[in-house]
């Protein structure tokens, strides 16, 4: 008998019909569009993705999307190059004695880093243990559940990449509206866009779309303040190209003109705020021409976007890093809201609004909070990134003592890295939680690898829009890499080891749970009327116990149903009018939603039920920035000098760049090297031309960077990349493409109100390279 022969008799048909099958359903899985959404920027375009295997063969738009509706740009379409692009982490690591990390097991990490943590707690307090991250700009599920880690361990102090940014602005925010505030680009008359490029970082939704609708519209106006001729001040009708640093006088010079020529909306001054006539009596004393001449922009220019402004139907406003991170920004933020307040764009059409959130991401209060050892200003909850180190590297008995580090890479992405590494390694204990092994991670004594943005249940709650706000949980495209776990089971596998809950809370919780969503409900709360001290870990109990009953193995999603229930108490008529007649409804409804559900649905009188103040009346002056504003005409607008002459902006968003999840050069198409931008008379001055090598030099550290002609720039004025400089894994090592920025950045130069960095304006020194 033949070996042919004999082999096909051997062969079992069903066995055969099943493999078919199976082959069958795979390819059709792998045909399948899986919807999800990008995780590069706050807007989280809705996506859909083909799969080959585990690569991303396609991807696209998802015109279902309740936001995006079918947008997205150029660098959603490579996040291929995230998810299969760089070196992951596949099992726990732990440093050893000799610097050299070992795997070992999921129990062992965890038991081992309970007992560490537990005895910090102990020895110092469990305000000795700093958090740091919960997630980037698409991964905020994991940090829903880590504040039960930090109350179960007493932790008080944390701190995330918005206090690099925006806790400034929250501080005035929560003086005059009580909350964040969005602005109606889609409608509005004049756009004013402050230090930000939406063309390249977006931040407004559909956000190239709307630029382009607004630069079409004869009708409409927009208006671009910024240093650099970016491509969205291509597009504007009036470019307020000022000298690096001097946003502060050019807004003040506005105002000055708004108020001088008296181009305000007294009546909503009169009906809807309070305190205006001291803020108008400030403004009245601003020397337009005298300011205007320090901005270094004319001051008919000036004249005209404030007459613009002063006599639109409506106007929005958009400040972001590139005022955020500079002189005065806190100021800045204040100054810009009043051009909206003072002219009555607030609760209409094209205006600007606060808004509903499924959770809110910083808090916002007017108190200002101090840290333990430096007495810096915590807003919103969150420390100062710049006195992070400060706060480690002392003696002081108050000082952190530990880190848990989650979904960030602040060697990196903090100023002053040579600092920022030197306050990791002065520390007992950090633990790094991440799909890779970062800079950061490169510090920790233990490394927990997690899952991938694509590889679990994941959401944002960058929910920032009005009158349709909108929440988008996202489904797992691909399974887990094995070896990794979601930011939440690892959260709670470590309460777990610490025992942080009783078992007899969880067992009731656990039998509620199976008789449905309404006893489980009453059961949770007799629990916390019985001990309020669980309301901490509420997101553990949930996942816990509510999780397991959800479908898909959405476990992570628990927390979302507390959240559904917060979004129905504090706005029942807006949830209602988006379509959910209950807290459950919402609930089931964001379970269900693959392209995402609209939550709240408001009219723009709504917006006056977001304040918290009791007479609905805005309080528009703010005493210690109007003290700022009087300040200007002493404070100094350089800080250059002759060994450091020129203005480096630090981390611009370009074409090809993103946050540093991208652990993969070769997504990009362009500027492959990150390049260093600068004017064509400074470049013909030094002696160089595009292609070149020059060296920047900070008073923090030195690099270099490939040249490249741009008159974009102003002369004195350059920029480089973010999210170049990471230390990528070669079979020889690792190799460095482009400048880390941060280690040029110098902690030191922060706003003195927020403490936030100025990454955007350090001074600094470019020299031809000298040769070998």
């Amino acid at each position: 008998m033949s070996t042919k022969s004999a082999s096909a008799e051997s062969v079992n048909p069903e066995s055969v019909e099943t493999e078919l099958a199976s082959a069958a359903q795979q390819q059709r899985g792998e045909q399948q569009w899986h919807k999800t959404a990008c995780i590069l920027c706050e807007n989280n375009c809705g996506l859909l993705i083909q799969l080959d295997g585990r690569s991303f063969a396609k991807i696209r738009g998802d015109k279902e999307h309740v936001a995006s509706a079918g947008y997205t740009c150029n660098k959603a379409l490579r996040l291929d190059h995230y998810q299969n692009g760089g070196a992951r982490l596949t099992s726990p690591l732990r440093r050893e004695a000799d610097g050299s990390f070992t795997e070992i097991d999921w129990d062992t990490a965890i038991s081992e880093i309970a007992t560490r943590l537990a005895q910090i707690r102990d020895n110092y307090g469990g305000q000795a243990i700093f958090f740091y991250g919960g997630g980037g700009q698409g991964n905020h599920l994991g940090g829903a559940y880590s504040g039960a880690l930090r109350r179960a361990l007493g932790s008080r102090y944390r701190s995330t990449a918005l206090a690099q940014e925006k806790t400034g602005e929250g501080w005035v925010d929560a003086h005059l509206t009580g909350g964040h505030t969005t602005g109606d680009f889609e409608h509005a008359e004049v756009s004013v866009f402050l230090g930000k490029n939406p063309w390249q970082s977006h931040g407004v939704p559909r956000a190239r779309t709307v630029l382009q609708q607004i630069a079409k519209d004869p009708a409409r106006t927009m208006i671009v303040l910024d240093p650099v001729r970016t491509e969205t001040a291509d597009l504007a009708d009036i470019h307020l190209q000022v000298r690096p640093g001097t946003d502060a006088w050019c807004l003040a010079a506005i105002l000055g003109v708004l108020v001088q020529e008296d181009l305000l909306d007294h009546t909503f001054l009169t009906e809807h705020t309070t305190r205006s006539d001291a803020v108008v009596a400030d403004l009245r004393t601003i020397d337009v021409p005298g300011y205007t001449e320090i901005c270094g922009v004319p001051e008919e220019l000036v004249r005209a976007a404030a007459r613009r402004i002063g006599t639109a139907g409506s106007v929005a406003t958009y400040e972001d890093l590139g005022v955020q991170q500079s002189p005065n920004s806190t100021l800045i933020s204040y100054l810009n809201k009043l051009l909206w307040l003072l002219t009555g764009n607030f609760a209409k059409r094209g205006a600007m609004q606060p808004h509903s959130w499924m959770a809110p991401l910083a808090g916002y209060s007017r108190d200002i909070k101090r840290s333990p050892v430096t007495a810096a200003p915590i807003l919103g909850g969150m420390l100062p990134c710049n006195s992070i180190a400060e706060e480690i590297l002392t003696d002081h008995p108050d000082r952190f003592r530990a880190m848990i580090i989650e979904s960030a890479n602040p060697a990196h992405s903090l100023a002053d890295s040579t600092t920022f590494r030197r306050a990791l390694d002065a520390l007992e204990l950090v633990v790094v939680i991440d799909v890779a092994l970062t800079e950061t991670a490169r510090h920790a004594d233990y490394v927990l690898p997690a899952a991938s943005q694509f590889e679990k249940w994941e959401a944002t709650f960058f929910n920032l829009e009005f009158p349709h706000n909108t929440f988008h949980l996202r489904a797992p495209v691909l399974d887990p890499l094995p070896g990794t776990l979601p930011e939440p089971e690892i959260y709670a596998r470590l309460i777990r080891e610490l025992r942080a809950v009783g078992r007899t809370k969880l067992t009731a919780l656990r039998i509620a749970a199976k008789l449905g969503r309404r006893p489980y409900a009453l059961t949770f709360a007799t629990l916390l009327a019985m001990d309020n001290t669980i309301a901490g870990l509420a997101p553990y109990l949930l996942y816990e116990t509510l999780g397991p009953t959800l479908p898909d193995s959405a476990h992570s999603a628990a927390v979302l149903w507390a959240l559904s229930h917060r979004v129905a108490k504090l706005h029942p008529a807006a949830m209602r009018r988006a379509g959910h007649r209950s807290a459950d409804a919402l609930f089931d409804a964001i379970l269900a939603g693959r392209s995402g559900v609209t939550f709240t649905v408001d009219d723009y009188p709504d917006a006056w039920d977001y304040l918290p103040h009791p007479d609905q009346r805005i309080p528009v002056a703010i005493p210690e920035l109007l003290h700022a504003l009087r300040e200007l005409t002493t404070t100094s607008a350089t800080h250059t000098t002759p060994e450091f002459p020129f203005v480096l902006a630090a981390g611009e968003r370009r074409s090809f760049t993103a946050n540093t999840i991208f652990r993969d050069t070769t997504w990009r198409r362009r500027d492959a090297e990150g390049s260093l931008r600068i004017n064509r008379a400074d470049a013909d001055r030094l002696g160089l031309a595009t292609g070149d090598t020059a060296t920047i030099t900070t008073r923090r550290g030195t690099a270099t960077a490939t040249v490249e002609i741009n008159d974009r720039m102003q002369p004195g004025h350059a920029s480089l990349p973010n999210g170049f400089g990471l230390d990528l894994p070669t079979d020889n090592g690792s190799l460095r493409t482009g400048v880390a920025a941060n280690e040029l950045t110098d902690l030191t130069w922060r706003d003195p109100i927020a403490g936030t960095p100025w990454h955007k304006h350090v001074p600094a020194r470019i020299e031809p390279l000298p040769n070998p």
